[in-house]
């Protein structure tokens, strides 16, 4: 069966956007951008909410930047044919390949399980993370985590009335310093 995975950058106080809505400390170096280019190759699907689908909206038309490097290209190169869900209330309509869910989550989830295919069912998205995770339905959380201080913002980890037990599957320490924590939602 598929594995659901919830990975982000996130500070080391717990918050993948700080206050002000600024997330530029999360720049990647080439390291942590070569990381985010083997973890994309690891995805089969990609599910959004509205605010990261807006976000990353650039990578659907980006190999047509002449600025970008060949790492970024690569990158382009992946994110662009990948299916992505969106997950929103408010738009009505979305652009590459992509469409909007037809259901809720849980069932979204359950019928992307279903269907043959390769590659990790990733979300993207703190509203739609925590939205799993109360559900039950993150196998695994997937952090880069950054050696810098926010003081608040949107939180990583959803804030729910049950204990989550997990296993350190990977840890790896990146030249920008940032720190690679996967674990596994002990079952």
């Amino acid at each position: 069966m598929r594995s659901v995975t919830y990975s982000m950058s996130v500070s080391l106080d717990g918050y993948i956007v700080g206050p002000d809505g600024d997330f530029d400390w999360t720049a990647p170096d080439e390291d942590v951008f070569r990381f985010w280019t083997d973890e994309i190759r690891e995805v089969g699907v990609h599910l959004l909410g509205r605010r990261l689908y807006e976000t990353m909206l650039y990578w659907e038309t980006a190999d047509q930047d002449p600025s970008l490097d060949d790492s970024m290209l690569e990158w382009a190169a992946l994110w662009k044919p990948l299916p992505k869900v969106v997950f929103s209330t408010t738009l009505s309509a979305v652009q590459g390949h992509a469409r909007l869910a037809s259901g809720g989550l849980a069932e979204e989830i359950e019928r992307l399980r279903a269907e043959p295919g390769e590659g990790d069912i990733a979300i993207g998205g703190a509203t739609l993370a925590a939205e799993a995770a109360a559900l039950g339905l993150i196998d695994e959380y997937r952090a880069v985590v950054y050696p810098v201080l926010v003081g608040g913002g949107i939180p990583f980890f959803p804030r729910h009335e049950r204990r989550v037990d997990l296993e350190l599957v990977e840890t790896r320490t990146l030249s920008s310093r940032a720190v690679y924590l996967r674990h596994r939602v002990a079952r």
